[in-house]
């Protein structure tokens, strides 16, 4: 569908980044799902035929984004923003969107397939034949599209101004692509274009939006208003060595595929170690008559192999045994283990193979604030708290121009991440804790930092308990 995709855009008269990005983006996929064709499968000729076989798969690739993402879009993030309307607007957007869930599931998939996006849509607008909203709106949605959907139209210095985003839809039993176009008009403005497609074995033709269920009301073009884009990018913190020109971020294992092939080659030799090598019992065909008593053997055991007819002078029954290279499979897999924990922004003895033969995390809960590790973890939180502000400003803005809010758009907003685990946030509470008792940390200061509050919004709820306070000993 890809190669359809840059079709119509190159009709639409915008060009994208290279094709050849998305096809990084399809191999990062396989590895995310756990199996690669070119790779995973594979025949072993066995001197008569080509006997098709599958590797087993660590699936590390998959293990590695869930836990940065976990690290980053765990159920600490906050965004808080210094104004009760402008939080409970934020808030209201952000529960009805589920944006806890998505946002952790999307960057998992950032950091699988190089980056994501949001994208907000209005719902229950009336939009004139010019394009431009009449009235107020009822809904405001958020959109999550994956790496292999985002195809940028205009970017500089890295930052992203123009954009497409491509969409599977499913209705009924046709599927559609629907393409969405955000360009800066003449004015600097933001007008979002829409195109539908039916999709017939990955050949795209264009279709009216009215003709689509759901898209009835969908106009073709739709003149935003705004000044700041309805959308927000996400992506690993890493440099795109792929293609230096491009503003697209890349997989936190993309430099590690070589890592993850002699990983999962490890684990899929540690187990034919084990296949090949149980016990096996040769045994004669005269072995197969009964006797008066019955069948000497189950005959479905798979323990045993029978011997040709004019077999030696072998015993009738014949052990096999073969020594396992368990240990060696050990030191082989630990040291692949490490090569990918690094390359993937661990630090090394990150994960090891447990005795049951599952792969398992062995980092301690806390991190120290020395370790490339950490250094790594706050560059993330870098480009995630950036998106997260400017996704903030833009819930604002859409709340003052069609909802009508008369929100300020310009408030103080900040992003907390999860510090529990680089360092012991019980030790940081008492330490906080006696400057507050000292006087050196104001109570507001105490509040906001760990109730995750405004500084107004602290302030407001000292001065209550203050008040309540004085109430109760007036009343005694």
């Amino acid at each position: 569908m890809i190669n359809s995709i840059f079709e119509k855009l190159k009709d639409l008269g915008y060009t994208t980044v290279p094709e050849e990005h998305y096809q990084y983006i399809d191999i990062w996929k396989q590895w995310y799902e756990g199996h690669v064709r070119n790779f995973h499968d594979y025949f072993v000729f066995n001197g008569v035929n080509k006997v098709p076989c599958q590797k087993l798969t660590t699936g590390l690739a998959k293990q590695a984004c869930e836990e940065w993402a976990n690290r980053i879009a765990n159920e600490k993030l906050a965004v808080t923003l210094e104004g009760e309307r402008e939080q409970a607007f934020f808030d209201e957007v952000c529960r009805k969107n589920h944006f806890r869930q998505m946002i952790n599931r999307y960057q998992e998939l950032s950091f699988a397939l190089g980056g994501s996006a949001c994208v907000a849509r209005l719902g229950g607008v009336a939009i004139d034949e010019r394009g431009r909203a009449v009235g107020r709106a009822q809904e405001l949605y958020l959109d999550f599209v994956a790496a292999e959907g985002i195809f940028p139209l205009s970017w500089e210095n890295g930052r992203i101004t123009e954009c497409a985003f491509a969409t599977q839809i499913s209705k009924g039993d046709s599927v559609y692509c629907y393409l969405q176009l955000h360009i800066l008009d003449g004015a600097g403005m933001y007008a979002i274009q829409n195109h539908i497609y039916r999709m017939e074995n990955d050949a795209l033709t264009e279709t009216d939006l009215t003709e689509v269920p759901g898209f009835e009301t969908v106009p073709d073009i739709f003149l935003t208003g705004s000044d700041l884009p309805l959308f927000v990018l996400f992506r690993p913190n890493i440099s795109n060595n792929l293609d230096l020109s491009s503003p697209l971020g890349i997989s936190v294992y993309a430099n590690a595929i070589d890592q993850l092939k002699a990983a999962d080659t490890i684990f899929d030799s540690l187990h034919m170690e084990f296949m090949l090598g149980r016990k096996r019992i040769l045994i004669k065909p005269e072995v197969l008559k009964p006797s008066d008593d019955g069948p000497h053997y189950d005959p479905n055991e798979i323990v045993f192999t029978y011997l040709p007819e004019d077999a030696g002078n072998e015993s009738v029954i014949q052990e096999l045994k073969a020594t396992l290279r368990v240990n060696e499979h050990q030191i082989g897999l630990d040291m692949a283990l490490d090569m990918l924990a690094v390359r993937c922004g661990f630090g090394t003895g990150h994960w090891k193979l447990d005795r049951d033969g599952s792969i398992l995390h062995t980092a301690t809960e806390v991190i120290s604030t020395n370790s490339g590790e950490y250094r790594t973890l706050k560059k993330h939180e870098i480009v995630l708290e950036d998106a997260l502000i400017s996704l903030a400003r833009i819930i604002l803005k859409i709340g003052n121009i069609w909802f009508g809010l008369g929100l300020k758009e310009d408030v103080e907003i900040s992003v907390d991440f999860d510090d529990s685990i680089i360092e012991d946030q019980n030790v940081n509470f008492e330490r906080d804790l006696k400057m507050l008792e000292a006087g050196i940390l104001a109570p507001e200061e105490f509040r906001a930092r760990w109730l995750n509050e405004d500084a107004e919004t602290a302030r407001k709820a000292i001065s209550a308990i203050r008040k309540e306070g004085e109430k109760k000993q007036d009343d005694g």
